[in-house]
């Protein structure tokens, strides 16, 4: 079931000339990520079939509804898998963005959203639904953002295909876990005193992401003559400097003081944002990008077919409010690191035949515990965030610096769930890759490094029914840049990867889940 926060009834029912309550069957593409994670309990909610695709299914098989969906392998680039996809389907969501990624982003979004287009008419696809970005009004569209001129594109593909679509356009979204609403907390939170850059002046209409998820689900019964974009944003349009304010007000903190100074870049800007912030540069700088021109809704004909309700859309305070209580509830469906980080390792596990005769270094320690296995697998499925990584924390911290300084995600994306983990989630700058309750966690390594590196930690049961913990750090270098790597490092494994697995299994032998080293 849907949180209060991104609960919402379908308004499209109440719209005019729509297929009122009529059961659909949904394509969901982007399910791993915030807005999709989301949008899947929206949509079951609403009565509707859904069916996601994934380059990797089994990401999204721990969340609560993978049981209530179909899950299909597959990538938005590759015609053959879109198009065994669109068999049988109604609307297809197209939630998927490049933000954050490398060169050449622009020509995988071009082709993506082709591909997507082409399979959907083959198919007899209704509809289209796409979640795109608010661009500024009278400003010629080379001079936008490369992110924001991508997604203006790939709106207008979707608009000249011959399948009907429904084009949504926002600009900050404001919900728990969101990039947006990260940036905003953090750099309000942890400044008092902030010296920011110009675009803090710029006007925005930022949104709820309930009212988002409202207008996606209500998409996907529009009328089957309509085919065009919507500007979509909240009651309220502010600088991003009355943002920060307002943030203070409701989280309950002291005026802040800011300073803003003309000589911060969209480049210098998104660093500094990724210094202060859980958001890397790479992220940050799209979205900070998106704040040199105001970008405010010219129209809300949305309401034509989806009729607003007292309070709706929320006013921004109140979207804040719904925020900072998931947080502090520790109830965040998603966040914006749900989605693998672009140009994250995908190749096959450590396990996998295809090593054979590779190149694969371990670190493996084992230990016996005295605790029990249930004791034990509480303090391994706690680790890291607020809980810490039990060995050196300057060292994990200096390791985080390190990746944030070349771009990485550092050390600070934390966990999305103080106690329990699931396949996909973001854990620091680890990506959990492999879940056996009680006894595995795998993680993947998603810092800048020559190679691919796991790290596993499994709670084990020995012939005299003890308890031990097994440790196995895994890492398959690329070049001699990566043989390089390892060995400059490994001396080091004995005071973090040892005194790991000793601080683990005293925190389970003591029943606590953090142990200070």
């Amino acid at each position: 079931m849907s949180t209060d926060e991104q609960r919402n009834t379908p308004d499209a029912a109440e719209g005019r000339g729509g297929r009122g309550s009529e059961r659909l069957h949904c394509l969901v593409t982007g399910a791993s990520g915030y807005i999709g994670g989301r949008l899947v309990p929206e949509l079951l909610e609403a009565g509707h079939r859904i069916r996601c695709l994934a380059r990797s299914p089994g990401k999204l098989r721990d969340h609560p509804w993978a049981g209530d969906v179909e899950l299909v392998r597959g990538d938005v680039t590759d015609p053959e898998s879109v198009a065994a996809a669109m068999h049988g389907i109604d609307v297809a969501y197209y939630l998927v963005h490049a933000l954050g990624s490398g060169p050449g982003f622009t020509d995988t979004d071009r082709r993506a959203a082709r591909v997507f287009a082409e399979q959907a008419r083959a198919a007899g696809v209704r509809r289209i639904v796409y979640l795109g970005g608010l661009t500024p009004q009278g400003v010629p569209e080379n001079s936008l953002s490369p992110h924001l001129r991508s997604r203006a594109e790939v709106g207008r593909i979707f608009l000249d295909a011959p399948v009907p679509a429904t084009v949504l356009r926002a600009a900050v979204v404001i919900g728990s876990g969101s990039a947006s609403f990260e940036m905003l907390r953090y750099l309000t939170e942890r400044l008092p005193v902030m010296v920011t850059p110009s675009w803090v002046h710029t006007r925005t209409q930022p949104i709820g992401v309930r009212d988002v998820l409202r207008y996606l689900v209500g998409s996907a019964t529009m009328p089957d003559d309509v085919n065009r974009t919507f500007d979509i944003g909240g009651l309220d349009v502010l600088t991003y400097r009355e943002m920060m304010c307002r943030y203070a007000a409701v989280a309950g903190l002291r005026r802040r003081l800011i300073v803003p100074v003309p000589v911060l870049t969209p480049r210098l800007s998104s660093h500094w944002v990724g210094l202060v912030t859980p958001v890397p540069a790479s992220i940050a700088r799209p979205l900070t990008e998106s704040l040199r021109h105001e970008v405010i809704c010219h129209e809300h004909d949305i309401a034509r077919y989806m009729p607003d309700s007292p309070g709706r859309p929320l006013p921004f305070n109140e979207a804040l409010a719904l925020a900072l209580r998931r947080v502090r509830e520790a109830q965040v469906a998603t966040r914006w690191s749900s989605a693998a980080m672009p140009g994250a390792p995908s190749d096959p596990l450590p396990t996998d035949p295809d090593w054979a005769g590779g190149s694969l270094y371990q670190d493996e320690r084992q230990l016996s515990v005295d605790a029990s296995r249930q004791a034990l697998w509480r303090v391994i499925e706690g680790i890291g965030g607020d809980n810490g990584w039990y060995s050196f924390p300057l060292a994990w911290a200096v390791r985080g610096w390190m990746d944030r300084f070349v771009g990485g995600v550092g050390l600070r994306r934390g966990r999305r769930d103080a106690e329990h983990l699931r396949v996909g989630d973001s854990l620091d700058f680890w990506r959990v890759e492999e879940i056996t309750p009680g006894r595995l966690l795998r993680l993947r390594a998603e810092m800048r490094l020559p190679g691919l590196a796991w790290l596993e930690m499994y709670a084990e049961t020995e012939a005299e029914g003890r308890t031990r913990y097994r440790q196995r750090a895994l890492f398959h270098p690329r070049g001699l840049l990566g043989h390089i790597y390892w060995w400059s490092v490994s001396p080091f494994h004995a005071v973090v990867f040892g005194g790991m697995a000793r601080n683990i299994t005293q925190a389970a032998a003591k029943g606590v889940g953090r142990l200070s080293a």
